[in-house]
């Protein structure tokens, strides 16, 4: 089992072979470890089990960056390859080891109600919408950082260099996941929206975290367990980030 100090060495190794004209880009599956993330209760043969976001998130995780690197020039890397426990910080500093050119955060989606579903797409910015809030509170959740650093760091580098570009990215990967997934999986396009979450905005470039389905809502759970949907989604966010990438020029990073 490889460790992360031993995993950001192999990764450096890599970047040796890396084209020069190649960019990178760093995905980080949500959760890990002791920590399932959202949740789905999967009853099947009268036995039940449960779906843990972790685990669906490094599914796609793994064929997004399958389809990157096999559709372009460009490198795909990952914050964890296995069920392990990564820190935000952790995840972010990875970022600055492989001077990625973009992080993206991939997630599912969980609600007290359990007809709520859709897929959405947050950018890294700054605001203040209360319902997206709810959001950010979860996917904050276990971070060591202090919130005056956050408010920091967002207001002297984020908003003003990073969000501009987060908003860009975060157009290319939604429009395909609209116009692949919205009408052959009648799922609710919810939008792309601004957010503040610690990971993106620790990781100093542009940014973007995924929400692909709502664990919590039973028919976007089997879907979400899907190969078929998993693919189509994951091939949707791998072309707006090639879109995105060969269109862009090279981002201001830090």
């Amino acid at each position: 089992m490889m460790n992360i100090s031993k995993y950001i060495t192999f990764i450096t190794f890599l970047l040796l072979l890396t084209p020069a004209a190649a960019k990178k880009v760093l995905i980080d599956p949500g959760h890990g470890g002791e920590d399932c993330g959202a949740k789905a209760k999967i009853w099947k043969n009268k036995k039940l089990s449960i779906l843990c976001e972790k685990d669906i998130a490094l599914d796609l995780a793994k064929k997004i960056k399958k389809h990157i690197e096999t559709h372009s020039q460009h490198n795909a890397y990952l914050t964890r390859l296995i069920d392990k426990s990564v820190t935000l910080q952790k995840r972010s500093e990875l970022a600055d080891t492989i001077k990625a050119d973009i992080f993206i955060s991939i997630h599912l989606n969980a609600a007290t109600d359990s007809s709520s579903q859709g897929f959405e797409t947050f950018y890294l910015d700054n605001h203040d919408n209360a319902a997206i809030k709810k959001i950010e509170d979860v996917e904050n959740t276990g971070s060591t950082i202090e919130k005056a650093i956050i408010n920091q760091i967002l207001a002297s580098l984020v908003v003003e260099r990073v969000a501009p570009s987060s908003k860009e990215l975060g157009n290319y990967v939604h429009n395909e996941i609209t116009k692949n997934i919205k009408k052959r999986f009648k799922m609710r396009d919810r939008g792309l929206k601004p957010g503040l979450f610690y990971v993106l905005a620790l990781s100093k470039r542009p940014s973007i975290l995924l929400e692909a389905a709502f664990l919590t809502n039973s028919r976007e759970a089997k879907l979400a367990k899907n190969n078929r949907f998993q693919d189509i989604y994951a091939q949707s966010v791998a072309k707006g980030v090639i879109e995105y990438l060969d269109k862009s020029k090279d981002p201001a990073l830090f």
